[in-house]
């Protein structure tokens, strides 16, 4: 069914069956963005070293996000070099991680069809959606529902090797206008239209999910992955440690903060944490 592809293609995707650690990659500020400083290739550079500590700490995955380059653009306001550079940092990060580690991007803001060009350009492996199903408001504006343009467009550069994973009830964003649906139905209906896997977030960057609402969410679509997107730490890890996998920014960053330098002591701590609940 459908349903059990979704699990088997996480499971081709991820090492474990729960608790994959996804360590984050915060893009520096990219040329022609408010708070550009670095060449293209000072930003290559500083993405390497990253990925070579993150390498070195034994992650389950990567991700690769434009974070530095507030304020955000949405789709149809971003000039094509953000995904052009993306693409470079994704091939970059690509070829330093063993084959078996996948590598994900997002671009901000809810720029999906370019997530997907650059994943399929860079060979990588899945993407963060925002704003897959329903519509929310988001601080750079309203987000539209992408599901069917975002899946025929996948389907025509041939990209169907590439994993959506899409966020429910986003952080950083106003649900007052889908307040009469729940995060059960969210995910459902994100099932419902093809996504290959939902991440439950907290409010903002850093910020803990509930751990009640990724279990109702799990229960709800029980043959789809499942991911934690933000604010899980050594000390909470075992509380999502049910969860398909664990995307991991902030924490891993000196002091927890998430633009600072990656403390490759803290990725560690979390690695350790997490071989007690592997499946």
């Amino acid at each position: 069914s459908l349903l059990q592809e979704n699990m088997k293609s996480f499971l081709k995707l991820f090492p474990y069956k729960k608790c994959n650690i996804i360590g984050m990659i915060h893009v520096p500020a990219l040329p022609g963005t408010p708070a550009s400083l670095l060449s293209m290739q000072e930003i290559l550079e500083k993405v390497d070293h990253e990925s070579e500590i993150y390498r070195s700490c034994g992650v389950d995955g990567l991700i690769i996000e434009n974070m530095h380059d507030t304020p955000y653009c949405l789709g149809k306001d971003m000039e094509p070099h953000i995904a052009t550079c993306m693409t470079m940092v994704g091939q970059m990060v690509r070829s330093r991680s063993k084959d078996t580690v996948p590598v994900g991007v997002q671009i901000l803001a809810a720029a999906n069809m370019s997530a997907l060009a650059v994943a399929k350009a860079a060979g990588l492996q899945f993407i963060r959606a925002e704003g897959f199903v329903f519509g929310h408001v988001a601080d750079e504006g309203w987000i539209d529902a992408c599901a069917g343009p975002l899946l025929k467009y996948r389907r025509q550069i041939g990209g169907q090797g590439i994993s959506i994973l899409c966020d429910i009830k986003k952080k950083h964003s106003a649900h007052a206008v889908t307040s009469d649906v729940s995060i059960e139905e969210t995910a459902q209906a994100a099932h419902f239209f093809r996504a290959d896997g939902v991440i439950v977030t907290g409010s903002a960057t850093g910020d803990p999910a509930n751990p009640k609402e990724i279990s109702k969410v799990m229960t709800s679509v029980p043959d789809l992955p499942v991911l934690v997107g933000s604010g899980v730490t050594t000390q909470n890890l075992e509380k999502f440690s049910d969860a398909n996998g664990l995307i991991i920014g902030s924490y891993f960053k000196t002091g927890g903060s998430w633009e600072n330098d990656l403390d490759p002591e803290r990725i560690r701590s979390v690695m350790e944490e997490s071989n007690k609940y592997k499946l």
